[in-house]
């Protein structure tokens, strides 16, 4: 299916509740459990100085973009086996829509 644009403020409202706990988006916001997502859309994965990624992170090879993000968010440990992201997964497009749209703004 792919990516379409959503809701940002329901996509803030799910970071808050299922993002916010690992990750920061603020530019000098840092890494916690999960790598710092500012400046996410156009890096590599694998790539956030400081963070201790998984070799399967480093080695997948693939930039992040609006689309690239909708199939991981689905099931990270499906698109990146061995990725040591504990999160199920959005299993409903509209809110992996709404959050991606979201992170857009957010993490610029």
């Amino acid at each position: 299916m792919g990516f379409k644009s959503g809701d940002a403020k329901k996509g803030a409202n799910l970071f808050k509740t299922r993002c916010a706990q690992c990750h920061t988006l603020e530019k000098d916001g840092g890494n916690k459990i999960g790598p710092a997502l500012h400046g996410l859309f156009g890096r590599k994965t694998g790539s956030v100085d400081g963070y201790a990624y998984t070799d399967a992170n480093k080695q997948k090879g693939i930039t992040w973009n609006e689309d690239t993000l909708f199939d991981y968010l689905e099931n990270p440990k499906k698109f990146i086996p061995g990725t040591k992201m504990a999160f199920g997964g959005l299993k409903k497009d509209k809110d992996r829509n709404d959050l991606i749209t979201f992170l857009k703004e957010s993490t610029k």
